[in-house]
């Protein structure tokens, strides 16, 4: 008999949700398959939910909002659109299980149209009531991180009821990286990168190849060792390349470095519920970073090199697991089973 499908909804804010829905995707034999916006030939294409303005924080303004949901604006073509697509694609392929990374409302229509929910819960301070709806209303939570990352203020039966998986990465170690390379990666989910800045620091470090990916400004005048790549087609295996990263604490990132074995130069950036500032914190109470508050003067560049070369390995790599993915797409595999077969017996 075929296996029902897993649906697997993502996000579409930051890179982050898209690679870590692939990479499980990928070690699941067929079985996930992935709903959002832009998603294209991958999965199901959702209608774009995002407010004219085209800037979204994940949290509407409604005066009228109940407190169960993040961001649910009235009058909104694209996100009747998205939930009556989602709603159809539950009732013509009977999944087994839904993924949601991450949404309070997808996971409640999920749960509302009889379906098992498996809540992405990422770090921060999510004690807000709607956070703890969702996480109420699921079969199982999963945090794509290292339990020792968690935030402290995190709930104990919201632990109790979470299953670690950091690693869920495409990402693969290689060596020692290239020699004294340092790569600044400039994420979806926040403003463009600083050419001028960035040139300023290549400058102060001549001894330092400097190479930017992600967007970012133009440079009037290119110093000899900069380079500023744009996006690239593998993001993971130019970070496994590297010397030392330099970059903010998104939970896509942070999994990609870990699995390049590389050092980090960890520069946190404003993020609801404190996601970012939260995962910096930690990664420097164990030791797995360098963590900068802003970003420093070009004098200081050199010294922040030879700090972050002088880290501990062990500190980040018992941080990751290689087989990261295969354990999420496992570990899924066998919820989905569980839930169908309580279903038959209450049957």
């Amino acid at each position: 008999m075929t296996e029902r499908p897993i649906g697997y909804y993502v996000h579409h804010h930051g890179a982050g949700h898209l690679a870590r829905a692939r990479a499980i995707a990928g070690a699941a034999a067929g079985r996930v398959v992935l709903l959002g916006t832009g998603i294209g030939l991958l999965g199901v294409d959702l209608a774009d939910d995002r407010p004219a303005s085209g800037t979204f924080d994940g949290v509407d303004s409604s005066v009228c909002r109940p407190e169960a949901l993040h961001y649910a604006p009235l009058d909104h073509a694209g996100i009747r659109s998205r939930t009556a697509a989602i709603a159809r694609w539950i009732e013509t392929e009977n999944p087994a299980l839904m993924v949601v990374d991450v949404s309070v409302e997808v996971a409640m229509l999920a749960r509302l149209a009889s379906v098992p929910v498996v809540y992405v819960r990422l770090n921060g301070d999510r004690n807000d009531a709607a956070h703890l709806d969702a996480f109420r209303g699921a079969v199982g939570l999963l945090a794509p991180f290292h339990a020792d990352l968690d935030a402290p203020a995190t709930l104990s039966w919201v632990r109790e009821k979470t299953r670690y998986l950091p690693g869920i990465t495409t990402t693969r170690r290689s060596g020692s990286g290239d020699e004294r390379t340092v790569l600044v990666v400039i994420g979806l989910g926040g403003e463009p990168g600083d050419g001028e800045v960035l040139a300023r620091a290549a400058r102060a470090c001549p001894a330092w190849r400097w190479r930017v990916i992600g967007p970012c400004s133009a440079v009037g005048h290119m110093p000899a060792n900069l380079k500023i790549l744009g996006w690239v087609r593998s993001p993971d295996q130019v970070i496994a390349d590297a010397t030392i990263v330099v970059g903010a604490s998104g939970d896509g990132l942070v999994s990609s470095i870990l699995a390049g074995d590389r050092p980090f130069i960890c520069i946190p950036q404003d993020r609801p519920f404190d996601e970012q500032r939260v995962t910096a914190q930690r990664l420097d109470e164990v030791g797995a970073a360098l963590v900068l508050s802003t970003w420093p003067e070009p004098e200081q560049w050199p010294g922040l090199l030879d700090k972050a070369s002088a880290l501990r390995p062990v500190a980040r790599r018992r941080l990751h697991d290689a087989n990261g993915a295969r354990a999420a797409a496992a570990w899924l595999g066998s919820l989905a089973g569980r839930c169908a077969g309580a279903r038959e017996q209450a049957a």
